[in-house]
């Protein structure tokens, strides 16, 4: 009977114990740190908008945004930033260039600065990351794979995936990407030969960026990869509301509409993964074949396979299956979409169509592009950087500081995360000049221009995209080719509505009438 009552009063006092840290934690989270971190940055005189609590200027934001994109743009109009960032038009203009706001519970202070951007992205990679609310919103999205990895995860996987996109790699891509994109051309002349004029280009650039980096990321190809592509797309508009969802504590495991629709897409999203790595895995079972391959899914595998490193880093499957997600959607989203915007830019200016074909022919004498012949690409080079900086893939680049910070004049806590609005220093016109929303690719012509501190499309850094040598080579090659089979211009059926679900999206996609050139 005593040992009864001890044992009761042991688990009561165990749960008590639990009960008190778990109710400081979640206080600590929402409330103390939040005001703790506020305080500080306004004895630093930067300050903001007045903030609700849980929600902070959630509402404040959505209802802004929502009214600047509800209507259409009347032209075709690069002035894009009072439509994709309103909030921070209206609160730069109160607050001045640095000013803190509150996303949900999280405190973020915005900053436009390129020196102090550039000392972030370089000095402090190791203490500054990806927060708890943006990990958490992205879970069932690309989980924890290198775009939410931080510390020594984010190290390790990326020395991992790293060599899949070095130069050698890239020169054996590259024989994919022609043929993938000669095979599209192939289908839309056959299109155009049944008197077809208009196509909408941003489901092509899509479907042959699934195409490409199926076949030389995954070995498979585009048919067995549509169904992920299409659940990616779905779950990337759910992600795109999780701050919302996520601003009540223990909101994530309450069983609501939103939570069972994620988890149910993000399943069947593995269930596909899983299918792709089990029959890889097969071949070597059986002695099909004596390697996992060595594109970045073999070195996956053989990486899973290794014992675990004395520093305590090992793959596993889910951690396999979260790197797929993100190369599945970083490899084929971002890159249709700078294809996109590109081609809308040509169609729009035909003189700079007409400089492009022509250097293209100059260079390739009417074959496909080699990888020899990209770097000779100087005008088309341009047109892309230019593409880059109008119409960047993401148009905010956060970061959260997980010690305390000096960064230049400013002391940065713990805890405050870091907002770089990388579509509004894109279009500044005090670094870029009174055209800044024009689209001038010279721009880009001047070698004593420094582009690293303010151009900053892939980021900047040890933390840079992983894949931009091959998002570039892919773009210069299938452009290229696109522009010495056709020549293209805006539809008059084309409505100009920039939007941003994680990335700058056309809302109706580009419509383009195409025109075969004679070969």
């Amino acid at each position: 009977m005593i040992l009864m009552t001890v044992v009761l009063w042991a688990s009561l006092l165990a749960f008590l114990y639990l009960f008190i840290k778990l109710t400081y934690q979640t206080l600590d989270y929402y409330l103390l740190t939040p005001i703790h971190i506020k305080n500080i940055m306004s004895r630093q005189g930067v300050r903001g908008p007045k903030a609700r609590f849980f929600t902070g200027n959630l509402f404040d934001m959505a209802s802004l945004i929502s009214k600047s994109t509800f209507f259409d743009m009347p032209t075709i109009d690069h002035d894009i930033v009072p439509r994709l960032l309103p909030h921070f038009v209206l609160w730069s203009k109160i607050y001045g260039k640095r000013f803190i706001y509150w996303n949900g519970t999280e405190p973020r202070m915005c900053l436009v600065e390129t020196e102090l951007i550039r000392e972030l992205l370089v000095k402090h990679t190791t203490i500054s990351g990806k927060s708890w609310l943006q990990q958490q919103g992205s879970k069932h999205f690309v989980g924890r794979g290198l775009l939410m990895a931080n510390g020594q995860d984010w190290f390790h996987q990326r020395h991992t995936v790293a060599p899949a996109f070095m130069n050698d790699k890239l020169k054996t891509y590259s024989a994919y990407m022609v043929e993938c994109t000669e095979e599209m051309i192939r289908s839309m002349k056959k299109e155009v030969a049944t008197g077809r004029v208009e196509f909408e280009i941003g489901e092509y650039m899509s479907r042959l960026t699934a195409e490409i980096i199926s076949r030389t990321e995954f070995g498979t190809g585009y048919e067995k990869g549509k169904q992920i592509f299409h659940l990616l797309t779905v779950l990337q508009q759910l992600c795109a509301q999780a701050t919302r969802q996520l601003c009540l504590p223990g909101s994530r495991f309450l069983p609501s509409k939103y939570n069972r629709e994620i988890k149910s897409l993000k399943m069947e999203v593995e269930r596909l993964l899983m299918e792709i790595i089990q029959s890889r895995t097969d071949c070597v079972e059986i002695g099909r074949s004596s390697s996992y391959g060595n594109d970045l899914l073999g070195m996956l595998l053989d990486e899973m396979q290794k014992k675990r490193g004395g520093n305590g880093f090992s793959l596993n499957l889910q951690l396999i299956m979260d790197e797929c997600k993100t190369f599945f959607f970083a490899g084929h989203e971002t890159s249709a979409l700078l294809l996109t915007w590109t081609i809308m830019l040509l169609a729009s200016n035909p003189s700079w169509q007409e400089k492009v074909r022509a250097e293209v022919r100059e260079v390739c004498k009417g074959g496909s592009p080699s990888v020899y012949d990209l770097s000779k690409l100087s005008v088309l080079n341009m047109v892309i950087k230019e593409s880059l900086r109008l119409y960047p893939p993401a148009s905010v680049l956060p970061r959260m500081a997980f010690e305390d910070i000096k960064l230049g004049d400013l002391h940065i806590p713990k805890g405050l995360a870091i907002w770089i609005p990388v579509l509004a220093i894109h279009h500044n016109e005090e670094i870029w000049g009174k055209d800044v929303n024009e689209f001038n690719p010279n721009r880009f012509s001047a070698q004593s221009f420094t582009q690293g501190r303010h151009f900053m499309p892939f980021a900047t850094g040890p933390r840079d995209c992983v894949g931009r040598s091959f998002a570039l080579m892919e773009a210069n090659i299938i452009l290229s080719m696109l522009i010495s089979k056709f020549s293209f211009t805006i539809s008059d059926s084309y409505r100009h509505a920039p939007i941003t679900v994680l990335t700058i999206k056309p809302k109706h996609g580009v419509q383009v009438c195409l025109r075969p050139l004679e070969e």
